[in-house]
């Protein structure tokens, strides 16, 4: 059994960082569970890349921070191959995706032909450099930043790129006592990331994440996840409902979530309390109900009210 007490020293090292955003930082912690891939968008200023850098900081893997710009092109990314004369053959030169943990900052300054070869990668978790495939560094996590999307020099993701993030996080402005308390630590000095030390070596997590996956999921509340996907895509404000790739984030996460609160099993609360970070990205509103001041939130609020949860009920 891994030790879960590093989870909390985890938690713990990002709230050093990052004052007063214990549900962002829990579900990072959750996303690294999954291995899934986490954006989190919000304005300048309030924490997306420090807190991504805390956890980082707190893993016992090597990580690379690629600072996204519109001269960052696909070769930089997935590699390139080079005749080498003294070998007499080509060589593939690694990329900057070659490694476990990748920190993109700001990914929306990229072209859109550079976010589109991070499908490849971000899915099936290697490169492809003429026609060869190259394996990425377990456990492949991106964890982007990204400033909101009609701010200048941005470009908006493609959906098939927002679909292969697990989660979509804002953090907000914090309220007016946290921030006196980040201004106080650092009129005296304390930044937050110089202490921060790895708490979770990569064979940790692999076990970790190992026995997320054994987290018991009841055949109803299976059915439950997907009658809310369905749901999503029969609903009238919407264009775009959830992809399956999203149910099956959603049941990723039920466990994760689960296996952090110290249970074996998922129960419908552990299924709510992910969906919206999970489903809400996903899904794109019609013009009519934009007009009419609807938002992906409340949409889900009317989804999860009028389904069910069959069979669990009762055994409460």
């Amino acid at each position: 059994m891994a030790d879960k007490s590093k989870l909390l020293l985890l938690l713990a090292n990002i709230e050093k960082a990052v004052v007063g955003k214990r549900q962002a930082a829990s579900l990072l912690a959750v996303a690294l569970l999954c291995r899934g891939h986490v954006l989190i968008e919000d304005v300048p200023g309030v924490g997306k890349t420090t807190m991504v850098r805390a956890l980082a900081r707190s893993l016992d893997l090597p990580v690379k921070r690629i600072q996204f710009t519109p001269d960052v092109m696909p070769a930089d990314l997935a590699g390139y191959t080079m005749y080498d004369p003294g070998e007499k053959k080509f060589l593939y030169h690694p990329g900057l995706l070659m490694s476990p943990i990748i920190l993109a900052d700001e990914i929306n300054r990229a072209s859109p032909r550079t976010q589109a070869s991070l499908l490849e990668a971000m899915e099936e978790r290697k490169v492809t450099v003429d026609g060869k495939e190259y394996p990425l560094p377990f456990p492949f996590v991106v964890m982007a930043t990204q400033n909101p999307a009609d701010m200048a020099g941005t470009y908006p993701l493609p959906e098939s790129q927002i679909d292969r993030f697990l989660f979509k996080i804002r953090l907000g402005y914090p309220e007016k006592e946290v921030e006196q308390r980040i201004l106080t630590l650092r009129a005296r000095g304390e930044a937050g990331l110089e202490e921060i030390a790895p708490v979770l070596s990569g064979a940790e997590l692999q076990e970790m994440q190992k026995e997320v996956r054994e987290v018991r999921v009841p055949s109803e509340l299976i059915a439950y996840i997907a009658e809310l996907a369905s749901a999503t895509r029969a609903s009238r404000d919407l264009s775009l409902g959830v992809s399956p790739r999203g149910s099956i984030a959603l049941l990723l996460a039920s466990q994760a979530v689960a296996y952090v609160a110290g249970r074996d099993y998922v129960t419908p609360d552990d299924v709510r309390s992910m969906l919206p970070f999970v489903f809400s990205h996903r899904l794109i509103l019609k013009k009519e109900a934009i007009i009419a001041g609807k938002s992906a939130s409340g949409i889900l609020s009317g989804i999860v009210a009028s389904v069910g949860v069959p069979g669990l009920e009762e055994k409460k």
